[in-house]
């Protein structure tokens, strides 16, 4: 068992803001790189936390609350149910590799909607925290996909971008028809 942390939990302070959803072009064009580390980006962080965790995400990605950075956070178990809590400025995915799994995958800019979807069963990403510190994080299974998703976010990248098919036509066509809908 780990120690308790003398610190306050992510989002706890942060406030909900509104999800960006397909055909959003937020969603469709690359993230800028974060080059002010001061107290707007810890803001911002804690909002997306605050905003993950009221939508029961287990990822989100800055262009999903309408702010092309390259930051996202995450709170995801992976295939052996450990939890991975934290958050990245300026990720780059710099291993994707092992066998690819299609599994189900869903996304807080489609709500509602899942599609099976191809992914590596392992990612290492790196990136810096909030601080500016480098951070390494890597991931099998479920969090794996949970980090290619996130930094396929920030290059523009949805996840119904990579089926191909019926699945790709079933998942728009469910996006069209959803109450949030709009064409894409």
């Amino acid at each position: 068992m780990t120690a308790m942390r003398n610190r306050p939990i992510p989002g706890s302070s942060g406030r909900v803001r509104a999800m960006s959803l397909l055909g959003d072009p937020v969603l469709h064009g690359a993230c800028e790189p974060v080059t002010d580390f001061g107290p707007s980006l810890a803001r911002l962080v804690e909002d997306m936390y605050a905003t993950m965790y009221a939508a029961q995400g287990v990822g989100l990605a800055a262009n999903q609350v309408g702010v092309p950075l390259r930051v996202f956070v995450y709170d995801c178990p992976d295939d052996e149910d450990v939890r991975h809590l934290g958050h990245l400025v300026n990720p780059t995915l710099v291993e994707a590799d092992g066998i690819t799994v299609r599994g189900p995958e869903g996304c807080l800019s489609l709500p509602g909607i899942e599609a099976g979807t191809p992914r590596f069963d392992h990612a290492v990403v790196e990136g810096v925290t909030v601080e500016g510190e480098p951070v390494r994080v890597s991931g099998t299974g479920f969090f794996a996909r949970c980090l290619q998703h996130e930094c396929d976010h920030l290059d523009g990248t949805v996840y119904t971008d990579r089926l191909t098919g019926l699945r790709r036509t079933r998942a728009l066509r469910a996006a069209r028809r959803a109450p949030w809908g709009r064409s894409g």
